[in-house]
């Protein structure tokens, strides 16, 4: 496959316009419950988000809206960013469709509208997100360019250990330090593995110290910083529900962390 990192926002935007009918309708997604009132949050960002009232809310790479919509629920005033035409849609359709009030705009996490600048008092994002980006100092510099004085970015992540697996912790098939494109064609979606997708993805494996490095180097201080040994998603193969809502590598169950989660601060 002939592309370079430029080209990925095309390609993996055409990859996301694809799956999100079909995440719409999974069972993954529970889009029903969520609609009877159901939250999408999980307790990993809500020990960091903290009271959300009034609280102004930039959700990067927010999909099709249900995390926004939950934040919404809680008080929040949200603004949801995502690169997919068809995910922030329906985003908006889901909005109208459930009265409230959040704001979703489609555009690339680094080349955010000149009007979000300065605006929030906190940044999210969540889960499979950074996977997507190749540059992390280009990506802390959006957040920290849209935090107002003060405000806090909170990020939960699945761990770059994980990422050094195939998808079913078989074997290790790249390096905890990999810094080349990772040009694949996926075959369904980790929400329906039925899904009838066949389409090539470009992903980057970003190390713990690419992310807080980068986030140091925008200017923001690390506040809270914590490592997982389960997963609140059924989402990779090969795991099993230790907890309700916890899921971890059948058969090396505690053995490493499969997601983190960090609080960083702008300046006053």
């Amino acid at each position: 496959m002939n592309t370079s990192p430029q080209d990925h926002v095309a390609v993996n935007r055409k990859l996301w316009d694809e799956k999100t009918p079909f995440h719409i309708a999974s069972a993954f997604y529970r889009n029903d419950a969520f609609k009877a009132g159901a939250s999408t949050l999980k307790d990993i960002e809500l020990a960091l988000l903290g009271d959300m009232a009034g609280k102004r809310i930039l959700h990067l790479q927010c999909h099709f809206g249900q995390d926004s919509l939950s934040l919404a629920r809680m008080g929040a005033i949200v603004t949801g960013v995502d690169l997919s035409g068809a995910a922030i849609t329906y985003a908006r359709q889901l909005n109208d469709e459930l009265g409230l009030n959040a704001s979703f705009i489609c555009a690339d996490v680094y080349e955010l509208p000149q009007e979000l600048l300065g605006q929030f008092d906190i940044v999210f994002s969540s889960y499979g997100t950074i996977v997507w980006l190749p540059d992390m100092p280009r990506w802390a510099g959006s957040i920290a360019r849209c935090l107002a004085p003060g405000g806090r970015f909170v990020f939960a992540e699945t761990h770059p250990l994980v990422l050094m697996y195939d998808d079913n912790f078989k074997g290790i098939i790249y390096p905890y330090f990999n810094t080349g494109t990772i040009h694949e064609t996926e075959q369904g979606t980790y929400a329906d593995r039925s899904a009838d997708i066949s389409l090539p993805s470009m992903t980057w494996n970003h190390t713990l110290s690419d992310v807080i490095g980068a986030l140091l180097g925008a200017g923001l201080t690390l506040t809270a910083f914590h490592e997982f040994d389960h997963c609140p998603y059924d989402c990779f193969g090969n795991m099993v529900q230790v907890a309700p809502g916890k899921y971890q590598v059948k058969g090396q169950e505690g053995m490493f962390p499969l997601v983190y989660s960090l609080a960083a601060q702008k300046a006053l």
